[in-house]
């Protein structure tokens, strides 16, 4: 188990404190550092606001995820950028869509929020497929919270994009949803 830098805010400060957290073990577990470790933040959930889109997304206040999924044009639903407001809860299979953080270390990679939408059992058990947003500059680190979340829930990485993506990804991405979704309605027992 590894530790993780929890961020816990208010309306007038910003409080860092690093602890170590254990998810609950189902048999996908999401954490914010490499592939291994697992997080859980360890608060209970407020709510959960129902969604039932096939697109789910974070963005950071950046929006250039928000941007790139805007683009798409297709129904999605936005994990909340702040971690003291409700999650969603997924009501049918989805493809999440993901920033990466942490620069060049990597460290805190997946966003906290995201790992707060992946402590919910059923949104783990729905995920279907992960496409990466991240930045060339940050190197080996470029879309790592794809990579982590991908493979924790056992999925596959569909594509990577860099910053709020260009109108070529934007196709392929549409292109390759249709076809991934397509493709998994086929292979429905």
């Amino acid at each position: 188990m590894q530790s993780v830098e929890a961020v816990h805010e208010d309306r007038t400060t910003t409080h860092r404190t690093t602890t170590a957290h254990r998810l609950p073990p189902p048999s996908s577990e999401v954490g914010s550092s490499g592939v291994g470790s697992s997080v859980s933040f360890g608060v209970p959930l407020l709510g959960l606001r129902n969604t039932d889109s096939a697109l789910i997304y974070f963005s950071s206040v950046s929006d250039n995820t928000h941007r790139f999924v805007q683009k798409l044009g297709v129904d999605s639903a936005r994990i909340p950028l702040y971690t003291s407001e409700e999650t969603l809860l997924a009501n049918q299979p989805y493809v999440l869509v993901l920033p990466t953080y942490g620069g060049e270390t990597g460290h805190g990679a997946v966003p906290k929020q995201v790992i707060k939408f992946l402590n919910v059992e059923q949104n783990r058990s729905l995920i279907r497929g992960v496409v990466g947003a991240g930045n060339t500059n940050f190197g080996e680190t470029y879309c790592l919270a794809g990579d982590i979340v991908a493979a924790k829930c056992r999925v596959p990485l569909l594509y990577r994009f860099e910053l709020m993506g260009t109108s070529r990804d934007v196709d392929r991405v549409n292109q390759g949803l249709d076809t991934f979704w397509t493709q998994l309605s086929q292979h429905r027992p």
